[in-house]
């Protein structure tokens, strides 16, 4: 019982540890029109218009928009599950 709990008390701080590095982790997806930064817990740090706004097309500019966060949102998750399959799987509780 007592190695079971000391298990779970060792990935805890193993979670704990990958939180912290997710939460630091800043990464940037673009293109043309937008550019989105986010982080690796996926919280979305700024978004940046590239283009003028008077010109530009509303449907052009709100489609860009929402493909860049997706993509932005994607590299988050890939970063998180490569930081969580360092942990490999948990020992002694499958």
């Amino acid at each position: 019982m007592l190695d079971k709990m000391k298990q779970l008390w060792e990935m805890k701080s193993k979670m704990d540890e990958i939180k912290k590095q997710l939460d630091t982790l800043q990464l940037a997806s673009e293109d043309s029109l937008v550019k989105v930064s986010i982080t690796g817990s996926q919280e979305i740090k700024s978004v940046e218009l590239k283009c003028d706004l008077a010109t530009v097309n509303k449907a052009k500019l709100e489609a860009a928009l929402a493909e860049t966060v997706n993509r932005a949102v994607r590299e988050s998750q890939k970063a998180a599950a490569q930081k969580m399959s360092a942990l490999g799987g948990l020992p002694g509780l499958s």
